[in-house]
């Protein structure tokens, strides 16, 4: 079982910043990939980045260039930077993994982000 732990959201004005982290524990694997998907009312549940356990990351083609994947020194820790920030991105973001040796994915909670002025 892996359990995996989210802070960081928050209200942030367009233009604004927030830097999200995810903490897994548990039974981590070496072949694995993190990232974040977001959902937003009445939509559906989309991929925002990830970061494979040998460092290749991908992000959805709506923040390019304004939001950042890494992880952290252990391998167990996921975050996401998120600057220049628009009222799109407003949504409940949720941190993933995917086991591909076991192909097993695991969810957090949610964090709710909001982009207000």
């Amino acid at each position: 079982q892996v359990q995996l732990v989210e802070s960081g959201g928050g209200l942030v004005q367009p233009g604004g910043s927030l830097r999200l982290s995810c903490a897994a524990s548990g039974s981590i694997f070496s072949i694995n990939v993190m990232g974040w998907y977001r959902e937003a009312p009445g939509k559906q549940r989309e991929l925002v980045a990830h970061i494979t356990s040998g460092g290749r990351t991908n992000y959805a083609d709506s923040v390019k260039g304004r939001f950042t994947i890494s992880r952290g020194n252990d391998k167990n820790t996921v975050n996401l930077q998120m600057n220049s920030l628009k009222p799109e991105d407003t949504a409940l973001y949720y941190c993933h993994l995917r086991n591909l040796e076991y192909s097993l994915d695991y969810w957090s909670q949610g964090t709710q982000v909001t982009v207000s002025s």
